[in-house]
């Protein structure tokens, strides 16, 4: 019992502000499931939090990346505003076809070049897998701003290899977290594209009566 308590705190973390970020992270993305609004007060600090946290293990990427999700936490919570339903949920959109293989083209180039600056101008652990990372997360961030049921997919990606990469820095709490956010994307990617399945067929229901 007492080996596995001790687990339990080492992965729930030993710093107030690294648990704290782990439970505001945990409420954001089961709010994000149910495509409710109040995901974002808990986002806002859960992005401040990881800033530091990122910053302090040379993880310059992602403390970098902080910004911009700070920004595009104040950017979603109006596009989430203006977007729902009559019952206060989210309206869940596509991703435009046509679009589809300039962001693919556009998230490739950039990785690289991201990663290459990191390696050639700072002293960042594993530029190259933090700097993928980086990239991929900005567009999942923009995808699930703009409400397209896509952002799932790219989030599923980067929690794949943020829980390699945050296990091989020793931060035990957040590839916990960033395993658990796997699994809830998972559930959420289904449970969104149930909806505009749903969505879907109503047109065309009504179309058949």
């Amino acid at each position: 019992m007492a080996d596995f308590l001790d687990f339990a705190i080492d992965m729930l973390g030993q710093r107030p502000i690294e648990m704290t970020a782990v439970l505001c992270g945990l409420a954001n993305i089961a709010l994000i499931v149910r495509r409710s609004i109040w995901n974002y007060p808990f986002g806002i600090v859960m992005v401040t939090l990881y800033a530091f946290i990122f910053f302090e293990n040379r993880l310059y990427s992602d403390a970098g990346l902080q910004i911009y999700f700070f920004a595009m936490q104040v950017y979603g919570l109006w596009n989430w505003l203006n977007g729902r339903a009559d019952d206060g949920r989210i309206v869940v959109l596509r991703l435009p076809p046509r679009q589809i293989p300039w962001f693919l083209l556009g998230g490739l180039a950039a990785a690289a070049a991201h990663g290459s600056a990191m390696a050639a101008f700072t002293d960042a652990a594993f530029p190259y897998w933090d700097g993928a990372i980086a990239i991929l997360s900005i567009l999942a961030q923009y995808f699930m701003a703009r409400r397209y049921l896509e952002h799932w997919l790219l989030w599923i990606l980067v929690d794949l290899l943020a829980i390699a990469l945050f296990l091989a820095k020793a931060l035990y709490p957040t590839a916990l977290l960033y395993g658990i956010f796997l699994l809830f994307s998972a559930a959420g990617l289904l449970t969104w594209w149930r909806i505009v399945r749903a969505a879907e067929a109503t047109p065309a229901a009504a179309a058949g009566r």
